[in-house]
């Protein structure tokens, strides 16, 4: 009651009992499936979920099923450009590894002098790969750096090291004298490409998570390479009893495969935007910047880079060679007149020949490094057209850079690289001593 009625004699009335509202509910339309959602009437913020209408084919329900199990929810704006392209041939992939795997442990069996049914194929392996394979692994695990940098090349490499261990396994009843070695070999490459291939595992998962779903990508991904595993391994097992049940068998199937397994794992790291800055990226960031003022997005970029030779050098980006010992390519006097031409910078740059190397200061970043590239390509091309002596093109072309570089990594971060880190795995890098 207001005050109005209070000052005109009503008084107070006892307060009508308010009806307790009734639970919100509503209706969820998502294609042709109708769900009616409601919260509880308890008040404790539970959801209950009731299918009222699904229209949908047989054939849909069986896909939608498919997807929820072997995709990240949200699929597909949960990912980036080329998750499916990626998933295919990987799918591929582990479906011509698991056959080759069959094969390989049965033509060991062979070589042991046994005549094993094909369900015993997997048996040996288990003893075999403890003792070489272990070896493979440690000496592949130095590697971890490189594999940082060049995380796609050395996904390739391990599926050719995985290869050329199958095919030692293939050729050994050819020369079952030298079983032990022939097998050991064998065991050995495969250790170093089951560390290769985990290793690289994480960043190319990482290139294409969207929402913060990493996990979830990596749940669905590996749900997808033991599926294809299991039919791999199935379709290995019918091969071993008939057309590959003789060795002569094997060395005309096993090669077609492992051409398939090869083609597969190279499509579908082609297919991977990773977005972390290396040399070869970097260069043609830059290169694409100098040739037409604008910046390629990871996904325009991933089909261009040279997954078999990562270090060659891009004229157009100034044939940047990065992370030489300083030592070998500056003399104490040049990294002092260096440091005077760049001052409160991480890097140095000299140029010998036709090439520029760089040396990077170990707290350097991407930004450092795009910094760096940045003035060996304008060096280059004022190099090219005469422009007078080298340190007098370094300090031009460095002055240029100073005016270009905030609009250019602002875009480099718009189209989605990060700059946080420059990945240019064990290459050589350096702190300068304080003086006392």
């Amino acid at each position: 009651m207001d005050i109005l009625e209070r000052i005109r004699g009503g008084g107070d009335k006892p307060a009508a009992m308010e009806t307790p509202r009734r639970p919100e509910s509503w209706v969820e339309i998502s294609e042709s499936v109708s769900r009616l959602c409601s919260f509880d009437a308890g008040g404790g913020g539970a959801v209950s979920v009731k299918l009222i209408q699904d229209d949908r084919m047989a054939h849909d329900k069986l896909v939608d099923s498919f997807l929820n199990k072997f995709f990240p929810s949200g699929y597909p704006y949960s990912v980036n450009e080329g998750y499916l392209t990626y998933t295919k041939f990987r799918a591929l992939q582990h479906f011509s590894s698991a056959m080759l795997h069959v094969l390989s442990t049965q033509s060991l069996l062979f070589a042991a002098g046994l005549r094993p049914t094909p369900a015993q194929a997997t048996a040996v392996s288990w003893i075999l790969k403890d003792g070489m394979q272990h070896a493979g692994k440690l000496i592949c695990s130095g590697m971890g750096a490189r594999m940082d940098s060049e995380p796609k090349s050395w996904r390739i490499f391990a599926d050719v090291l995985y290869d050329f261990g199958t095919a030692l396994d293939f050729i050994s009843p050819l020369c079952p004298q030298l079983f032990l070695e022939v097998a050991g070999l064998g065991n050995f490459a495969k250790g170093m490409a089951v560390v290769a291939a985990r290793a690289t595992r994480l960043p190319i998962y990482s290139s294409f998570a969207k929402e913060g779903n990493l996990s979830d990508l990596f749940a669905k991904g590996e749900a997808i390479s033991t599926l294809f595993n299991v039919m791999g391994i199935g379709a290995g097992i019918g091969l071993s009893s008939t057309v590959c049940s003789t060795t002569q068998g094997k060395l005309i199937i096993g090669p077609l495969l492992s051409a398939v397994h090869i083609w597969g794992v190279v499509q579908e790291m082609r297919a991977t935007p990773i977005n972390t800055l290396n040399p070869q990226r970097t260069a043609m960031v830059v290169a694409d910047f100098i040739k037409s003022g604008k910046v390629s997005s990871p996904a325009e970029l991933r089909y261009r880079e040279d997954l078999l030779f990562p270090n060659r050098l891009i004229v157009e980006a100034g044939s940047v060679k990065v992370g030489q010992p300083l030592r070998r390519v500056l003399s104490p006097r040049r990294v002092e007149e260096l440091r005077s031409i760049f001052p409160n910078e991480k890097f140095l740059l000299t140029q010998k020949s036709d090439k520029a190397y760089m040396v990077l200061e170990q707290s350097a970043t991407g930004e450092d490094a795009l910094r760096g590239w940045l003035v060996a390509a304008f060096a280059s091309e004022m190099e090219r057209s005469g422009a007078g002596p080298r340190d007098t093109v370094l300090n031009d072309a460095y002055q240029k850079m100073e005016s270009v570089f905030p609009v250019f990594v602002s875009e480099v971060k718009s189209r989605g690289w990060y700059t946080g880190q420059f990945l240019d795995g064990n290459h050589s890098r350096i702190v300068y001593a304080k003086s006392e």
